[in-house]
């Protein structure tokens, strides 16, 4: 992957509570078979102008309970394709949290995030201490920092890389 888990920087997109797998990406274009496509129509009912805007390395902020609804692991792909980074959030779904690294999405957990960014603001987020720097006015928001297994996923790629790499 590559990444400097000390610093993933880029543009906020602010999200509220309760974000799910549907407003990510509706069920009737999973049937595009190939992700680039798909991302096309990322967030396309929540914020209509998010695929023709986001930006590779872009950043999602949201509230509780990021992913919920079904378990399809298409939601965490596209975001990959549409360029997002990370996704930080109060709290996730469990099968979304697990997808996502599986797949070598980094998410992190930071209480009340949702409150503390604006969307459009330029964040840094350090996978290693757990934190989101807000580069407009240095605000540093504590979260948790990933588990070193995690971070082994995530480096490797996703699950199934970082197991072929163990066995």
């Amino acid at each position: 992957m590559g990444t400097d888990f000390s610093n993933i920087s880029g543009r906020a997109w602010v999200f509220g509570h309760n974000i799910n797998t549907d407003q990510i990406i509706q069920g009737q274009y999973l049937t595009l078979l190939d992700y680039k496509e798909m991302a096309k129509h990322t967030f396309e009912i929540p914020r209509p102008l998010f695929a023709s805007k986001v930006k590779e390395n872009d950043i999602i902020v949201a509230g509780r309970n990021f992913g919920s609804g079904s378990s399809r692991e298409e939601a965490s792909k596209v975001l990959m394709h549409s360029g997002i980074s990370c996704v930080v959030a109060e709290s996730f779904a469990r099968i979304f949290y697990r997808n996502s690294f599986n797949i070598g999405l980094p998410l992190l957990i930071i209480p009340n995030i949702s409150k503390l960014v604006k969307d459009g603001e330029i964040v840094s987020i350090n996978l290693l201490k757990g934190t989101l720097t807000v580069k407009g006015n240095g605000d540093v928001v504590h979260g948790n920092p990933l588990p070193e297994r995690m971070l082994e996923i995530l480096k490797a790629g996703g699950a199934v890389p970082w197991f072929k790499m163990k066995h």
